[in-house]
């Protein structure tokens, strides 16, 4: 898990190197979304839009819709117009026998026409799956009524289409609400009839019973401010109309091909069928985003191909599955807006030369244009020209920044490069890439190379790895602190001779906000070769001290110890013997004293020689210490005599366990240079306070106790008169 506290600090340290990027995307991030909630760029975003529809690869054939074309060459050959309700009757009759799913009449019949009426009523009443049309009174026309047959059985839908302020159709309107009551469009009518044979019905969305819902793909309603809009209309219910391209998608018949019988039955079987028309002197056309004026084959849309593009988006989504053209929220929006801001300051301000930058930004704004027009292949508008703003826009402010502080740095280094030629200490001068962009004459000539050579370089190019990659270290230090330091180093110049430097770094800014390090340097080798004289000197004296503590040591131990075994002699003895005294008068404790003679000794000296002697003094030495306290004390009082001083022994029977550790540890064989030495030894006990308080009486009567336990046989111990030694 990381450290809350190095995250906090890492996110310092991003924020000071990237502040002017985001300064920047923030500042055209603002501008530019002022822009796009004034509706300023809605017209470029809509072009846009209609920009990726038509380089979208063409909507495969829809074979559930066929339209019955009413074109100019029809009304030549039938001499009339409106068409007759004697003829119209005809016609839907001639349909009606191909069996179609349902009939759409994209045609006005709100008044009888010619000969034939009561003909076309029995039509009407008798074709359940036809849908004539009305057009619902708006704000800038007024209404057309439906057949009144058709009306009186619910067999109508408008025809009304929303269009934007450049003309164009890109929405289409499922539901209108008119004084209360509920309009069903044309296209939607159509579809539900269609629909109904699959067991499919309209019904309000789980989530939301505001939105409908058919099968399994639920009809979100535009808002005001989707994709690319700003505060348009919504009235009614509104989605994107997902439009192909005009004469691209659906078959279509003529009129007078269906009145002579010239078609297949099986070209309308079970099909929707549209008629309407598509005759330029009628002109019943909309534009849409295919309507362009930089295309050679652009055209509007007649207005029954633009139903039938609404009943197939209705159609696709129901039975397939298919999304509509979905947008991201407003949240969403921004941060994509956000991004691609970022991503201009970053790029300029990263690449810095502007001809690399602009590639960068070119290569940017081609990538953002191959991510909407994908995202719309898979049914997603994302706004584009909101981010392609930003991303334009801050990728040119943060170069005309650059610039600006480029020709600020360029002033700076001319002041610098004036002022510090007139110092004798060698100067440099670094960026905040630790490249060299300002030297005087001194430092040239200390490191050994020419201006020419060391400006724009830095020490790894002239310098020993080691030295380099300290002098990186200590300017990585003060850019990072903004700290004044002086720190000491090595140099090696162009010649190979190694200084000892003082550098003396800080940093400067100038008024546009470049940021300098400013470096001085001192040479203190002279001073560095006294200072590791006067260290050579001192570590000598440190020396000569310890030898000579050393040396008194030696003399120390040898006056208070004894020379063959390394115990301690009669003073060391006499010296702890006093100490233990006045502990035990203060704290009311015995002290026992051993006075031990080895049983036997000179005869072993006779047999075995002086050698064999000192050796088996030397054991006796290591086994008592062994077999006594850390506190208690061993001293040889010389020959073969030994002393032990037991301090602070709880009572006579602990002596006596003692004398009896001493003795059996004592008559165990020896065996000194691979022959085995018996002895024994004998040992006289004085306690205080019991015998005296007195250090010389307390050794004498130990004495004395020693040569009663002699008497006695040897081999035991003796308490100071004592009748009776305890073997």
């Amino acid at each position: 898990m990381k450290n809350p506290i190095n995250v906090g600090i890492a996110l310092k340290q991003w924020f000071k190197h990237e502040h002017k990027v985001l300064f920047t995307a923030a500042g055209v991030t603002t501008l530019v979304t002022t822009l796009r909630l004034l509706g300023i760029l809605q017209p470029l975003e809509l072009s846009a839009l209609d920009q990726i529809f038509r380089l979208r690869p063409p909507q495969p054939p829809d074979d559930r819709i066929v339209i019955i074309r009413l074109d100019d060459s029809d009304i030549n050959a039938l001499q009339t117009w409106p068409l007759t309700d004697e003829l119209m009757a005809r016609l839907l009759q001639q349909v009606k026998s191909y069996q179609p799913r349902a009939i759409g009449l994209d045609i006005y019949r709100d008044v009888p026409v010619g000969d034939g009426q009561a003909q076309l009523q029995q039509v009407f009443e008798t074709t359940p799956n036809l849908v004539g049309i009305e057009k619902l009174q708006d704000g800038e026309s007024v209404g057309v009524q439906p057949p009144a047959a058709l009306a009186e059985r619910d067999q109508i839908g408008f025809n009304n289409v929303v269009v934007d302020v450049d003309s164009r159709v890109r929405r289409s309107v499922l539901f209108w609400q008119v004084d209360g009551k509920f309009h069903d469009s044309f296209a939607l009518k159509l579809a539900m009839i269609y629909l109904q044979s699959n067991e499919i019905y309209a019904k309000p969305a789980p989530n939301n019973p505001a939105l409908l819902q058919l099968g399994q793909r639920v009809f979100d309603r535009l808002q005001a401010s989707d994709g690319g809009y700003v505060r348009t209309d919504i009235g009614g219910y509104q989605i994107l109309a997902n439009l192909s391209r005009p004469n691209s998608r659906f078959q279509t018949v003529s009129l007078t091909q269906v009145l002579n019988g010239d078609i297949s039955a099986s070209l309308m079987r079970d099909r929707i069928v549209l008629i309407g028309s598509t005759a330029s002197s009628l002109k019943d056309f909309f534009y849409t985003p295919y309507s362009s004026s930089t295309e050679g084959n652009a055209q509007p849309i007649p207005g029954v191909e633009l139903h039938a593009n609404f009943i197939s988006q209705i159609l696709d989504a129901a039975l397939e599955g298919r999304s509509l053209i979905q947008v991201i929220p407003d949240p969403v929006e921004f941060l994509w807006i956000v991004i691609w801001a970022w991503i201009g300051a970053s790029l300029s301000w990263r690449l810095r030369l502007p001809l690399r930058s602009g590639l960068a930004i070119l290569l940017a704004g081609a990538s953002l244009v191959g991510i909407c027009y994908l995202a719309f292949l898979l049914e997603w508008w994302i706004p584009l020209v909101p981010p392609l703003f930003t991303l334009i826009g801050s990728a040119v402010t943060m170069t005309s920044y650059i610039a600006y502080l480029q020709e600020e740095l360029k002033k700076s280094k001319e002041f610098l490069n004036s002022v510090i030629n007139t110092i004798p200490d060698p100067i440099f001068v670094k960026d905040q890439n630790h490249r060299w962009i300002v030297l005087n004459s001194a430092y040239c000539r200390f490191i050994g190379h020419s201006l020419e050579q060391l400006l724009d370089k830095s020490e790894p190019d002239f310098l020993p790895v080691e030295q380099a990659t300290l002098f990186w270290q200590q300017d990585n230090l003060v850019f990072k602190d903004g700290i004044e330091q002086e720190a000491e180093e090595e140099f090696t110049n162009a010649n190979g001779i190694t200084y000892a430097i003082a550098t003396k770094r800080s940093l400067h800014r100038d008024a546009a906000g470049n940021v300098f390090l400013v470096g001085v340097i001192r040479d203190i080798t002279q001073r560095k070769k006294a200072e590791e004289e006067l260290k050579r000197t001192a570590a000598e004296l440190v020396r000569s001290n310890a030898e000579l503590r050393q040396a008194e040591d030696r003399l120390r131990r040898m006056a208070y110890h004894d020379a063959l075994t390394g115990l301690p002699n009669r003073e060391l003895l006499s010296d702890r013997l006093n100490q233990s005294l006045e502990w035990a008068k203060n704290h009311d404790q015995l002290i026992a004293i051993l006075f031990l003679d080895l049983d036997g000794f000179k005869q072993i000296n006779d047999t075995y020689g002086h050698d064999m002697g000192n050796l088996l003094l030397k054991a006796v030495a290591q086994r008592l210490t062994r077999c006594l306290r850390s506190s208690d004390t061993v001293a040889r009082y010389g020959g073969d005599e030994f002393v032990v001083l037991l301090p602070a022994i709880p009572s006579v029977q602990d002596i006596a366990r003692v004398a009896d550790k001493i003795l059996q540890t004592l008559s165990q064989q020896f065996i000194l240079d691979g022959k085995m030495i018996p002895v024994s030894t004998s040992i006289g006990i004085s306690i205080y306070p019991n015998d005296t308080q007195d250090e010389d009486e307390l050794i004498k009567k130990a004495d004395i106790a020693m040569y009663e336990a002699k008497g006695l046989g040897k081999n035991c111990y003796q308490f100071f008169q004592k009748d009776v030694a305890f073997e």
